[in-house]
């Protein structure tokens, strides 16, 4: 019997010559090599980011705590739900989380039916990711409220809603006759951001609205796009929207953020 050599392969870690690109990004980039794999630490650092986007798509959105966030800053809020009434449901059926659960729309209609019509409407999603709710939008909601009061314009109630898609605030507008809604929502996770919040916008938001309708900002967290800068660049849009009368594809975001133009020159990585 022919027997073939082993093959051993060296036990030192291997550093990629691009490990210095590192520091400018969360991508997995540079790894490097242990043999013929990537480093151990590297391939747990992947599971643990794999496991905390299941999480975050997977954990219930705690709405008592926002309730009590918001109530602590004299901002009221009332808990919605859609058609979706489980995760499975919510996963398997985007149709129903658009939504309102007749339950919710009745008790709406009901208690805003004589109320005068609102500027702003804003409703918070749990979405993809209730993680990056109630990490981000509390924060996102006072910082915006200031400029709302600047501006004087009548903020709706808060919404809270639970197996939410982003079509469900215009449900919800149509209730308020509110002219502006800002939908929070937990973004889809993905391997290094789990806590990602979008924001989409829609004058004159109605039941129907088409996405074209809308603007959106994304990927709103501490690694990502700040509170501040989001928030101001959702401003102009507001005001841009109040303005021409309009949001979507015919508005475009051409803000310059005083934050951004203050900041070092750009780094260039080649």
């Amino acid at each position: 019997m022919k027997l073939n050599r082993d093959v051993h392969y060296p036990t030192h870690l291997h550093q990629d010559q691009w490990e210095k690109l590192k520091q400018f990004t969360d991508a997995r980039i540079a790894l490097g090599r242990a043999g013929c794999s990537i480093p151990t630490q590297a391939l747990l650092e992947f599971q643990l980011s794999h496991a905390q986007a299941q999480d975050a798509v997977y954990q219930s959105l705690d709405t008592t705590y926002l309730s009590e966030q918001l109530q602590n800053n004299s901002l009221q809020s009332i808990h919605v739900s859609s058609n979706a009434q489980n995760k499975e449901i919510y996963l398997k059926r985007p149709d129903l989380g658009r939504q309102l659960c007749e339950r919710s729309k009745q008790q709406l209609m009901a208690q805003f039916k004589d109320a005068q019509p609102y500027d702003v409407c804003i409703v918070v999603g749990d979405g993809l990711s209730a993680r990056a709710i109630e990490a981000n939008a509390v924060p996102f909601i006072l910082s915006l409220n200031k400029y709302i009061q600047q501006q004087d314009w009548r903020l709706a109630p808060i919404i809270l809603a639970t197996g939410s898609r982003v079509a469900l605030g215009d449900d919800v507008a149509q209730i308020f006759k509110a002219s502006m809604l800002v939908m929070l929502i937990g973004e889809r996770p993905g391997l290094s951001s789990p806590d990602s919040m979008g924001i989409y916008y829609t004058w004159h938001a109605h039941t129907g609205c088409l996405d074209s309708q809308r603007n959106c900002i994304s990927n709103v967290r501490p690694a990502g796009l700040s509170i501040p800068v989001a928030t101001q660049r959702l401003m102009n849009l507001m005001k841009e929207s109040k303005r021409l009368g309009l949001s979507g594809v015919d508005l475009k975001d051409e803000h310059q953020v005083p934050e951004v133009q203050t900041m070092s020159p750009t780094r260039l990585l080649f």
